[in-house]
């Protein structure tokens, strides 16, 4: 039996780590050119947490795997490999594209963005409005997300929901089209129009006074949070 041959079978071990694990199905099962979905990586690797983040860092290793928005003959559900990058199941190439975070910078960018996705504008815990039962979870993502190499820093990361963030969590559910989207953006006032315009040209959400406002009060602790709600009501009575 080859090298190969004695780890083309690995992928189902649950020995090793999820990123190599996804490596090498997308090698031996995909192969370069294939079309996948993230419904096939989880059937093939069940019980992996964000094993879309963990299929995304392979991008940082070289790996190019596209979706829809950058392969018009693509599904909307649909992804495709068109390189293998790093082996990244051979131990030389084990922290290829692998960039470690601190907390600390973790938080320093939580704070920054005020606990909340600078793409969508969702806080931490909050429901989608287009999703009912699913909530919201922060986590970090590039500036560029296409752009490889640099440090890791606080000027480089914003503060992403997982769905933003995560290209394949996007195409798990159902979405609006775009003539849907663009319907409901029609339909806004003039006002409301050049807030949204802005937004897209800086690629983010820009809080409103009162919203920022929301997000440190819902950093604090339930009696914290408590009392700021009695003195707001006392406020506002009087």
């Amino acid at each position: 039996m080859s090298a190969h041959d004695e780890t083309t079978e690995s992928w189902k071990s649950s020995a090793i780590g999820g990123r190599i694990r996804v490596a090498l199905w997308l090698r031996d099962v995909v192969g370069e050119g294939g079309r996948f979905s993230m419904l096939q990586v989880r059937e093939a690797i069940p019980g992996i947490n964000q094993i879309d983040r963990r299929m995304r860092d392979l991008r940082k290793a070289g790996w190019e795997i596209v979706d829809y928005r950058q392969a018009a003959t693509l599904a909307p559900y649909e992804l495709q490999l068109n390189k293998i990058g790093s082996p990244v199941w051979e131990p030389e190439f084990r922290s290829a594209g692998v960039r470690r975070v601190s907390s600390r910078l973790r938080s320093e960018v939580f704070a920054r963005d005020h606990h909340r996705c600078v793409r969508c504008g969702i806080g931490a815990g909050e429901s989608y409005p287009d999703h009912t039962g699913s909530v919201a979870r922060l986590t970090l993502g590039h500036v560029d997300p296409f752009k490889h190499g640099g440090a890791t820093t606080a000027d480089s990361l914003v503060t992403e929901c997982a769905r933003c963030n995560e290209t394949a969590q996007t195409l798990t559910g159902p979405r609006p089209s775009v003539d849907q989207v663009w319907d409901r953006v029609s339909g806004l006032g003039r006002a409301d129009k050049r807030r949204v315009l802005e937004w897209l040209e800086q690629d983010r959400r820009q809080l409103r006074p009162d919203e920022r406002s929301f997000m440190e009060i819902r950093q604090l602790p339930a009696p914290q949070r408590d009392t700021i709600k009695e003195q707001l009501r006392r406020q506002l009575s009087g």
